[in-house]
């Protein structure tokens, strides 16, 4: 991720895919050209990475130079577009192949065409390292396209956003969810998540989605998904975690202008933690964190022993239970310390203290996300 001025950007197509498009773009224009030698156009200022690159791998001889047009202001594409440096030598007779870095609307195309026709060109040929096939709108014929992309502003290897990202080797898409804050809320029975995700939850403006609730919505309200589950928790199976998966990408759809959620109770395996990452990319969106209240065993114990004199939960009122049910917490969740620890998205908060000291400890986690 990078940051823009005051936006963000993924990363998009490496440096290894451009410099093999760029590689396969050359061979193809030197064998559609042959012997003759073509007059090469860069448009700038986005162009200078490409051609450059291009050149250096174009096999055979050749001959460079640039135009300038200004168009982008910002994130769109403006309909004024100025000549600011022009073709300053005698290209009669000459095969003309123009290096755009990025072709969408094509309005700059409009510009180039009115630039060479009075050249007297012996032909003019267009070649454009990225291709927007959704924003283009002219009939301008493109012969030479190096990786077709979705209609999404991008920046690096000469593109920019306001001034800033040329220098980047790679390219980066703008996130369409900025500042999305996501937790993954974790803790042994007895630890306060359910109290603590309801504070948290007020404090940031975030959905809490707790994967018990959505579960009983679902079967309490006959949903498809509900049915689904129910029909494998009948039977004493385990529910297949694209159930859970789909369910949780309904609730996320439900609140999709939320700015952020705490996921309580998934994911519980490499598996799910996997499934919730692809589930998040897809929405433009990652995990923040998983932030896990660490508690003493013994306080564990002491806790819900003293919850299950009024919860009326039976798990609440055995030790041995209490003991087994926190003895697999561990089992469960030392993968996904793991898992996230190697994206450094592991955070262990203690959670011994009155609540609002529990809270503050979350809190200054939170703060520095």
């Amino acid at each position: 991720m990078v940051k823009l001025h005051n936006l963000y950007f993924k990363p998009f197509i490496s440096e290894s895919e451009i410099q093999e498009t760029v590689a396969r773009m050359t061979k193809e224009i030197a064998d559609d050209i042959g012997d003759e030698i073509p007059v090469f156009v860069g448009i700038l200022n986005g162009s200078f990475m490409f051609v450059s690159d291009f050149v250096k791998k174009f096999p055979k001889p050749c001959e460079v130079t640039f135009i300038k047009l200004a168009s982008y202001e910002g994130l769109k594409s403006s309909d004024d577009i100025k000549r600011l440096i022009g073709i300053t030598q005698d290209l009669t007779g000459r095969t003309v192949v123009i290096l755009e870095d990025i072709i969408d609307s094509g309005k700059t195309l409009g510009e180039v065409h009115r630039i060479f026709e009075n050249e007297k060109v012996k032909e003019l040929r267009i070649a454009t390292l990225f291709y927007k096939p959704e924003a283009y709108k002219k009939d301008y014929k493109i012969h030479y396209v190096g990786i077709e992309i979705p209609n999404k502003f991008i920046v690096g290897y000469g593109l920019d956003f306001d001034g800033l990202g040329r220098d980047l080797p790679e390219v980066y898409q703008l996130k369409t969810t900025q500042h999305m804050i996501n937790i993954v809320l974790f803790g042994p029975p007895g630890a306060g998540k359910g109290t603590q995700a309801a504070f948290l939850k007020e404090k940031y403006d975030l959905v809490h989605i707790s994967t018990g609730d959505v579960f009983r919505n679902n079967i309490n309200n006959e949903t498809a998904l509900g049915m689904l589950a129910k029909s494998f928790m009948d039977k004493g199976e385990l529910v297949p975690d694209q159930v859970t998966i789909d369910m949780l990408s309904n609730e996320v759809e439900k609140n999709a202008d939320a700015k952020g959620f705490i996921f309580d109770g998934f994911p519980r395996t490499d598996a799910q933690a996997k499934a919730l990452d692809d589930l998040l990319e897809s929405k433009d969106s990652e995990i923040s964190a998983m932030i896990a209240l660490e508690v003493d065993d013994e306080v564990l114990v002491k806790r819900l022993l003293e919850r299950g004199k009024t919860s009326g939960r039976t798990d609440d009122a055995d030790e041995n239970i209490i003991r087994n049910r926190i003895q697999e917490y561990y089992k469960k969740t030392a993968p996904l310390k793991n898992y996230y620890s190697a994206q450094k998205k592991y955070f262990g908060v203690d959670g011994i203290g009155n609540i609002e000291a529990i809270t503050q400890r979350l809190s200054n986690v939170i703060n520095k996300l």
